[in-house]
């Protein structure tokens, strides 16, 4: 986005340069041109919000997010939509670098939450957090293309794609554009290993629910560790998904972000 408006305003100031050569503009001088190119250009990069469509808020406003790294310097990432071991098999659109943001107050939490499991002797591995729009508009694409199947085997061996959207696996929004929603595991200090959940993050199926019962009693206990310093600490959890919470007081409830995950997006 950034390298777009910077081009634009190159090509604006150079068009202002010449419309003052060509024409005799006034006493408008070269230093003229290249300020009102930089007025264009900071115009440009202003956030904008838009409503689309089918009447969802759409924002490319950073403004309110962070790094977790900054927040949370403990956790591990993994970030499966930056990689091709994901549910599509090919990195997502709109996940530039292997980078992970939520909003300031979300992350904040999520420090509290790093510090409870921390006493316990656990550290957060994190999957994926803000999730740009185009990365959800990728998913809803690849959920109508019923002859890739590529990675089924791996995340939903049981299901065929066509009940994807109407059993709630993919929707044309995610409560990750809103930027407060966080997908994570544990991480065993003393084992050096993930914790063992009973079930892969991003597998389609009732294995996945948090309450599942067709898993050991470590395994379950495990979830309700994570479950419980999630939801101590202002997390609401998915039914559906062990690994997914949502900041129960996230600022924009009905906003969805835009911008792109890579290392300029929150300058």
């Amino acid at each position: 986005m950034k390298k777009r408006s910077l081009k634009f305003a190159s090509l604006l100031m150079a068009l202002l340069m010449s419309v003052c050569f060509v024409c005799g503009c006034g006493d408008q001088t070269a230093e003229e041109a290249t300020d009102n190119a930089d007025t264009a250009a900071a115009e440009a990069e202003e956030p904008t919000t838009a409503i689309a469509d089918d009447g969802v808020t759409l924002s490319n406003d950073s403004s309110d997010f962070v790094l977790i790294t900054d927040v949370v310097p403990d956790a591990i990432f993994e970030i499966r939509y930056y990689s091709t071991y994901n549910f599509v098999g090919d990195r997502i659109d709109g996940y530039e670098e292997p980078l992970a943001f939520l909003t300031e107050e979300a992350a904040e939490a999520l420090k509290e939450v790093s510090d409870d499991v921390k006493d316990q002797g656990y550290r957060l591995k994190i999957y994926d957090a803000y999730r740009p729009q185009e990365a959800v508009t990728n998913f809803v694409e690849w959920a109508k293309d019923e002859d890739d199947t590529e990675m089924k085997e791996y995340f939903y061996p049981d299901l065929e794609k066509d009940v994807l959207f109407p059993q709630g696996y993919i929707a044309e929004h995610s409560g990750h554009s809103r930027g407060s929603t966080v997908d994570l595991t544990l991480f065993d200090m003393e084992t050096e290993k993930e914790v063992d959940m009973g079930g892969t993050f991003d597998y389609f199926g009732e294995e996945s629910h948090p309450d599942y019962k067709g898993i050991t009693d470590e395994q379950y206990e495990n979830r309700m560790i994570l479950r419980k310093a999630m939801m101590d600490h202002g997390f609401n959890p998915l039914p559906e998904e062990w690994w997914h919470f949502t900041l129960a007081d996230e600022p924009y409830p009905d906003t969805y972000f835009t911008f792109p995950v890579n290392s300029e997006a929150l300058n």
